[in-house]
Parts: structure tokens; C-alpha cells; sequence
């Protein structure tokens, strides 16, 4: 049987909204979104795994219903997840994390190991582009809301025959970027713009598997492979996917969280 339950943690100045599937006592398993998304992109996911797992996901910090104050980086992004276990009183789970998320999960391996059993980095790098780039979006953000980012989104996040496929799945989630706060969303491209980890990734010792989409123009299948080579005793699996795996190729992107957590 499952058991839903959506809280709010409140740490300092930081709300992190939350929610839980599944059995309390079976292995934890957290699912960390996207930039410019929420907790439901993991509906798919949660659904399969919460037979076998006690799943836990939450918006990130900026997103969705949880706020903090900016500024903040990739370190506060991390420690949000060590409060949100302790909260929760589990010392260790498994983590998956996507995109941003990806980078949480590699902070989170290098600095605070013991409490993960296991890491999946997907369509992510060390180094997510450049710091102009993401600073100048979060100027722009800032100065014309949301509404120019989420115009492009698809493109970014989806390949052309799923969005001509899957055109109620991709509205909605433009919708959700579109509805961000664009304030909170500007601090995270800010924490991106700072956020490099090439110099540390290699002392990463949780066992990991990367997952990159073959057509992800964000974070490149080369760039799974860079993190394969650092990290020791990775793998690394494609899909056919570009940058939302997990929703473009859900069943597939499922069966290897499975394979590799069980």
C-alpha cells in the first residue's frame, strides 16, 4: 500500500516542500528535480518504485513551494537535502538527481558520502555552461519574467518527435516553468553560473551511475562520459532522450534506477 504525504520543512529561512510515496521502512530513495521544474516531474517514476522504495521528493530550493532567501550556491542547494534527511531521521539514501539536481547529488557524494548509498547523476556535468550565460538569464528573468524563458523550453528539454507525440506532457510542464518564481529561479541560475565541481568530482566515492540522453543539447552525452571517467567504478547508461530523460524516456529511464538500486 502506498502512503502519500505532502509537508513543508522549515529550516532558517528556507521552506522545502516535500513529498513522500511508499513504505516508511523500505530503502529511501530521493528524487531531486530540474531547474525550472518540480516535484511531479518524478510522478512516473515514483508510481514504479514505491512498491520497493521509500520515495521521497521534493522542489528545490527556489521552486515550486519551497523558497530561500538568495543568494545561495550549490552548497546551500546540497545542505537542503542533508536537513531534509535529518528531518526525515534517515542517515543514509539512495539519491537521483537531474540536471541541478545532478550537481546537488555530486556535491552531496563529495562532501557528505556517508549518507548516500548509492548516486545517479542524470543528463548532468561537473560544470553546467557558462557563468555569462547563466547570469545574463537570470538578469533576464529578473527584468522580463518568466515568460521568455518558458517560450523556448521545449526545444531545451524534449526532442522534436516527442513534443509533436506528447503535446499535453510538454504543455504542462512549460506551464510549471512558467509559473516559477522568477526571482527564485534567477538565485538558482546564479548558483549554477558558480557552481563547478571538475577540481572535486574525482574524490567522489558512492557508487554511481550516470544517465545521459543521446540527443541532450544542455548537458551532452560527452559530458556523461567526462563524469564516467572521474568517477571511479561508474557507469554510464543512454537513452533516447533528450534533456528531461526521465520523462522523455520514462520507462527506460525507470528500469535503469531500478537495475541499479536493487
Amino acid at each position: 500500500m502506498t502512503h502519500t504525504i505532502v509537508n513543508t520543512l522549515s529550516a532558517d529561512a528556507t521552506r522545502l516542500h516535500y513529498r513522500t510515496d511508499g513504505q516508511r521502512g523500505n530503502p529511501c530513495l530521493v528524487l531531486s528535480n530540474s531547474l525550472g521544474t518540480d516535484l511531479s516531474m518524478w510522478d512516473a517514476q515514483a508510481a514504479a518504485l514505491a512498491s520497493r522504495f521509500f520515495v521521497v521528493r521534493y522542489d528545490a530550493r527556489g521552486h515550486g513551494q519551497s523558497a530561500g532567501g538568495a543568494p545561495f550556491g550549490i552548497d546551500e542547494l546540497g545542505l537542503d537535502v542533508v536537513a531534509l534527511l535529518d528531518h526525515l531521521e534517515i542517515a543514509r539514501a539512495a539519491f537521483c538527481g537531474i540536471s541541478m539536481g545532478g550537481l546537488t547529488g555530486q556535491w552531496l557524494g563529495i562532501h557528505h558520502p556517508q549518507r548516500l548509498h548509492k548516486l545517479v547523476l542524470a543528463n548532468t556535468a561537473a560544470r553546467i555552461g557558462t557563468a555569462d550565460a547563466w547570469l545574463a538569464r537570470a538578469q533576464q528573468v529578473r527584468r522580463d519574467g518568466m515568460g521568455t524563458v518558458a517560450d523556448g523550453a521545449a526545444a531545451r528539454w524534449f526532442t522534436p518527435p516527442f513534443i509533436g507525440r506528447e503535446t499535453d506532457t510538454v504543455a504542462g510542464m512549460v506551464a510549471t516553468l512558467r509559473g516559477q518564481d522568477a526571482g527564485g529561479y534567477a538565485a538558482c541560475c546564479e548558483a549554477l553560473a558558480r557552481a563547478d565541481l571538475r577540481a572535486a568530482v574525482a574524490t567522489l566515492g558512492v557508487p554511481t551511475l550516470i544517465i545521459a540522453g543521446e540527443h541532450d543539447p544542455v548537458t551532452t552525452i560527452d559530458d556523461g562520459r567526462w563524469l564516467q571517467q572521474q568517477v571511479a567504478g561508474a557507469r554510464l547508461a543512454s537513452l533516447p532522450a533528450s534533456h528531461i530523460s526521465n520523462v522523455e524516456a520514462a520507462d527506460l529511464f525507470t528500469a535503469q534506477l531500478r537495475a541499479f538500486l536493487l
